[in-house]
């Protein structure tokens, strides 16, 4: 029996052995858990019907979307700019083919993700900072491998790769726990469900006396950018919060903060803290250098186009998510608690 007018796919071969896609999966790659008698015939029917596993994704296509929040971001030079950056250098490395497209709306998701998924020359798709759960809804509908990039799937039908958030909050919190520091704002740009996770870790580490009324630390701005920042710590500076330290959910957040902070007379750490979650490269060359924990922003690319791979490759993929840890650089931006601040 043979197949003609499309590529034999591992379904066919489960169909005609009348066994589920995972157990023909395992069959031919080898893997342990089938019966020596079930391997032999799925290899045979393999055989007959001419089915040829896949290795590589060589010259395959792979659509990135771009939410319009990451063109943005890619912009400002911002995270998905150092993330793009690694996504590319490992579709390099494989020899496929990256096709870049953005969406300013939901509409414009829907369309992409639609023809995307229609077209035979497409392998998969990589999301970019893609949350709108009608998307997402239609995404876990389509038969093609999707892995979303610095998001998650909270039903956990779509593959994923961030950094751990949560933890990197909570260390990041911790630190400054450590130096002393109890009343430790919040500066966030809220509605992302990964940036969420941030301020959970912030909560999970804040001492025990402040943890209880920490809605009231908790600075929220409009946008990704230090106007914005500079704005919203301004106004708790113009009301005379009380506070020693400032975590950021965002490294663009913590420039703004610190600028601020500066212009209006206090000394950054000596009178404030701040420290950023992210580590962009711009950190090193605000004054004081930047606090930060620093997250593996390109090695997020590499590991979202190898899980792509895997996902291709093995029509019995099981959905998966990927946290990358992020790590604490430490600079000047950031030291113990004095006990008093300076003239506001």
């Amino acid at each position: 029996m043979k197949n003609k007018g499309r590529r034999l796919t591992l379904a066919d071969v489960a169909a005609h052995c009348q066994v589920s896609i995972s157990t023909a999966s395992r069959a031919i790659s080898g893997t342990p858990g089938v019966r020596a008698d079930l391997r032999e015939r799925i290899l045979a029917t393999a055989r007959e019907l001419n089915y040829q596993q896949p290795s590589t994704l060589a010259g395959q296509r792979i659509v990135v979307l771009a939410s319009a929040r990451s063109v943005v971001d890619y912009q400002r030079n911002q995270f998905t700019t150092h993330v793009l950056y690694g996504i590319q250098a490992q579709a390099r490395l494989l020899d496929l083919t990256l096709e870049m497209q953005s969406a300013p709306d939901r509409d414009s998701e829907l369309a992409l993700l639609e023809a995307a998924a229609a077209s035979p020359e497409v392998a998969g798709m990589l999301f970019l900072a893609v949350d709108d759960e009608v998307v997402l809804a239609q995404a876990r509908t389509l038969g093609k491998p999707i892995v979303l990039v610095n998001g998650d799937d909270p039903l956990m039908r779509l593959s994923s790769v961030a950094p751990h958030n949560r933890s990197a909050a909570a260390a990041a919190t911790q630190y400054l726990v450590e130096l002393g520091h109890r009343r430790i704002l919040f500066c966030t740009n809220p509605g992302r469900r990964t940036i969420a996770r941030r301020r959970e870790g912030w909560l999970d580490s804040l001492p025990e006396e402040v943890a209880a009324a920490h809605a009231e630390l908790i600075v929220e701005v409009d946008e990704w950018t230090p106007e914005a920042a500079r704005a919203g710590i301004a106004a708790r500076l113009a009301r005379g919060d009380d506070f020693s330290a400032v975590l950021c959910a965002g490294d663009s957040l913590a420039i703004g903060v610190v600028m601020e902070l500066r212009s209006q007379g206090l000394r950054v750490p000596q009178d404030v803290s701040v420290v950023g979650i992210d580590g962009l490269p711009q950190g090193e060359f605000l004054t004081p250098a930047l606090t930060s924990m620093h997250v593996p922003m390109r090695d997020i690319g590499r590991a979202a186009v190898n899980l792509m791979r895997e996902h291709v490759l093995d029509e019995s993929y099981t959905a998966r998510r990927v946290e990358l840890g992020c790590v604490l650089v430490e600079r000047a931006s950031s030291g113990a608690f004095s006990g008093s601040r300076g003239p506001a």
